[in-house]
């Protein structure tokens, strides 16, 4: 196709000077046969449509007209302006205009355009009206596919439809990537794997057989896996575990150290003859008495006394410790750095690292037998009543799960394998050293805003490990807050510019599983839209518990999660936008909405539940930038509109309160009905029919009035008769799944 064709035989030289080409042969000879190339049919496209904006000081609505709104289904995707070839497509004021109906709450569109007859600007509804494209129509075949890209009829995606799993199998030879379909909610293993319980110790840490799934599943034996925000390791360890090739990427040099020093090969009768050799010469030089701790302190290389955080309870890493702790931690690093073999010597830093976890004045014991350092709390946090363990013997407790995580992964990373595995001190944002499209699959796990300030966290191991951190490392971390107090804006730049990257080396037809606990909206828009503008296209959003609990989650269980979403993109030649949508209601209803919705059906709904829930419909009902202006903390609302249930940690509807929102009434129900045979038990009630008529039925005045042989076919799905009259809830295993379909509803 080229411009003579698609318009005719307009002379672009000449259509400026003449006087007959105004704004309506803009549209009919320019912008009708573009729409047309595009896929639109009249039934997508709304010419002159209404928005009504309130302007002067009295606020009156005053009726705008657009010059083109283009649908796909129930979404407006496009507006365009078409303007007189004097015109300037870059002027203020009409991208001002043009930007006021695309982000009116009547359309929402993706895109807008400016067309005079000569030029076409194509820019996205955002806050900074970003420029996509721009050029001559002259030259529309130069840019006729970005164009299409864009705003092609087939570029949007239209009632997304989920597809769930099994992995595929790793060794099947007709693997085929384009064919991947998400993974359904996996079941945590959390402490199967030695290879990371107990050796890889780290703030944050991604399950290892949720994460070997993912990559079973997104790739096949030999391909390359790339985590840019590597942590503990988990991806990198757990893709050489499966036959592939590692890239772990991280900005802290704690990171590298642990996943380095857990794979470097060692002979294990070596290895457990060099720990022998070093206990026994501890234990005859192990300083106690004052004098010797003092000649110890004197004579062994002492950690560098760096500053701590500004929320630490003490202001350098030496007040961390007693001195006899010091004295013994130096004179044990003193006689590992004696070990010749560099492998066996990483092994044995290893087993200190995670005793120096122990060993200081942040470390208590818990009433379970355990104990927690300042780590769990995410800051240098002082112990009331210090748990003050003996060094040695914290040490060959530390050795022991070196030594069979060493065991475990032998057979997979060893001499042979070893050369498989990248360890990287970079930053996702410069991933300079790999080639585009040189990637097979990305799983990882960056950091959730301001939660955990990771290089901050680690200054009491990196001063104790001889690990440098610069400023510049400080200014690449993709945080907020921190020792350089950084915004939300840098955070959220250093994020976007690490999606860029990682577009960059994954080859095409290969999937990014991003994994996201954050419960600011906000960035769950950052990440869509980045992604979407590097060219990923948005595959759908699992969710995934993580198997723990932390104590900011025990806390204050309404207010923090502890599951986490796994957004899965795949980088296409083609890919498909997600649509804003037109909601017709106020951001507070659509909430409100969705979690009656969730509370109904499950009976209650978990935080975890009610925040997956809303992202998911707002990234793909196309509300999520709405959701993100209004609310970035949802907890407000809850407390105000629910019930939260400590003993259950679910919310759910305040007692003798109704739905707010239009409930199917069946499942409405469902709800009423196992409250209240949940209430009758536990008071040790008879819970006769006609009572419990009597109680729901006011409750369900909300839409449709059910009969009372509706509620009857609800509870016999649920419930079991006692006697002639009275009905108990069966157990969760007995119910039979609804069949809403099958149901009369009066």
């Amino acid at each position: 196709m080229t411009h003579f064709t698609l318009f005719g035989n307009i002379d672009f030289t000449t259509i400026a000077a003449d006087p007959e080409f105004k704004e309506a042969s803009v549209r009919s000879f320019i912008i009708d046969p573009i729409i047309k190339e595009l896929g639109y049919t009249e039934e997508n496209i709304v010419l002159e449509k209404t928005i009504h904006i309130q302007t002067g000081s009295k606020k009156q609505t005053n009726p705008y007209y657009a010059d083109y709104a283009l649908k796909v289904g129930n979404c407006f995707v496009c507006v365009i302006e078409a303007k007189s070839t004097e015109k300037n497509v870059a002027d203020i004021a009409l991208i001002d205009q043009a930007f006021s109906y695309a982000s009116h709450r009547e359309i929402r569109s993706n895109y807008f355009v400016i067309c005079n007859g000569l030029e076409i600007a194509l820019y996205k509804t955002d806050l900074d009206r970003s420029l996509l494209l721009r050029f001559h129509l002259s030259e529309i075949n130069k840019h006729w596919s970005k164009l299409k890209r864009y705003l092609c009829r087939n570029s949007f995606i239209e009632g997304k439809v989920i597809q769930y799993e099994k992995p595929q199998c790793q060794s099947d030879p007709h693997f085929d990537y384009a064919k991947c379909r998400l993974l359904n909610e996996i079941q945590v293993k959390k402490q199967a794997a030695k290879r990371h319980f107990g050796c890889t110790a780290y703030f944050t840490r991604q399950v290892w057989n949720v994460v070997a799934e993912y990559i079973r599943n997104y790739s096949k034996t030999g391909d390359v896996i790339l985590d840019p925000f590597g942590g503990s390791g988990v991806t990198a360890i757990e893709a050489l575990m499966n036959s592939r090739k590692a890239i772990h990427v991280d900005l802290n040099p704690l990171s590298t150290f642990i996943v380095d020093s857990l794979i470097a090969p060692v002979n294990i009768a070596d290895l457990q003859t060099a720990f022998d050799a070093v206990v026994s010469e501890y234990s005859k030089k192990e300083p106690k008495t004052k004098t010797e701790i003092k000649e110890a302190l004197q004579k062994y290389k002492q950690p560098k006394d760096l500053p701590l955080p500004k929320n630490a309870d003490v202001t350098s890493v030496h007040k961390l410790f007693t001195n006899k702790q010091r004295a013994q931690l130096s004179l044990l690093k003193s006689l590992i750095k004696k070990q010749k073999d560099k492998n066996i010597q990483k092994a044995l830093l290893l087993a200190f690292y995670n005793t120096l976890s122990v060993i200081n004045l942040t470390f208590h014991e818990t009433p379970n037998g355990g104990g927690n350092h300042f780590g769990f709390y995410y800051r240098y946090r002082m112990a009331k009543k210090p748990a003050l363990k003996e060094t040695l013997t914290v040490f060959e407790g530390k050795f022991k799960r070196i030594l069979d995580g060493k065991k475990e992964i032998a057979g997979k990373i060893n001499n042979e394998t070893i050369n498989n595995a990248t360890i990287v001190r970079g930053t996702a944002t410069n991933l300079s050293f790999l080639p585009d499209e040189s990637v097979d699959y990305i799983y990882t796990d960056p950091p959730y805003g301001k939660n955990i300030q990771y290089l901050d966290l680690s200054t009491m191991w990196n001063a104790w490990l001889d690990l440098d951190v610069s400023k510049k490392d400080y200014k690449l971390e993709a945080i907020e807050d921190g020792e350089l107090e950084k915004s939300k804006e840098e955070y959220k730049q250093l994020i976007a510019q690490s999606i860029k990257e990682m577009f960059r080396v994954l080859k095409f037809d290969r999937w990014l599983s991003f994994v996201f606990a954050h419960k600011d909206p906000e960035f769950w828009d950052l990440i869509i839209v980045t992604a979407e503008s590097c060219g990923f296209e948005y595959i759908g959003a699992v969710s995934q518990k993580n198997g723990q609990t932390s104590f900011k989650k025990r806390q204050r269980p309404w207010k923090t999660l502890s599951g986490q979403l796994i957004i899965n993109f795949r980088k296409v030649a083609t890919p498909r936008t997600l649509m804003r949508a037109n909601l017709g209601m106020d951001m507070s209803e659509v909430i409100i909405q969705t979690i009656e919705g969730l509370i109904a059906k499950n009976d209650g709904a978990t935080l975890e539940q009610i925040n997956d829930e809303l992202i998911r419909k707002g990234l793909e009902l196309g509300f999520l930038d709405l959701l993100a202006k209004k609310y970035s903390d949802i907890s407000p609302l809850l407390q105000q509109n629910f019930r939260y249930n400590k003993e259950r940690d679910v919310f759910t509807i305040p007692v003798n309160q109704g739905f707010k929102s239009h409930i199917d009434v069946n499942v409405r129900i469902m709800f009423y009905l196992k409250s209240c045979l949940t209430r009758y038990e536990l008071e040790g009630k008879d819970a006769h029919f006609d009572n419990i008529v009597l109680e729901i039925m006011p409750l369900l005045k909300n839409g449709k009035t059910p009969t009372h042989q509706t509620i009857l076919n609800v509870l016999e799905y649920i419930a079991e008769r006692v006697g002639d009259d009275c009905w108990k809830l069966k157990k969760m295993s007995e119910q039979k799944e609804f069949s809403w379909e099958t149901q009369k509803t009066v």
